[in-house]
């Protein structure tokens, strides 16, 4: 906690709230990422190995 009110004294509270945002949001942008690469590399049938922790978007279900 003190090392976040001493970036918002030192930087700014617009600034610390950015850095707050990105370090909540780090994780989100991973599995996105990972899912932006498993969708190409289904596009080009390309199979790489990928991390495990990062897991894709869950399939979506089937409409009738």
């Amino acid at each position: 906690m003190d090392v976040w009110i001493r970036v918002i004294g030192d930087y700014g509270f617009p600034a610390a709230v950015t850095f707050y945002l990105l370090y909540r949001m780090e994780k989100k942008l991973d599995q996105i990422n990972q899912s932006v690469q498993l969708l190409y590399q289904k596009q080009m049938g390309v199979h790489v190995k990928t991390d495990p922790s990062l897991t894709a978007l869950p399939p979506r279900s089937k409409r009738n």
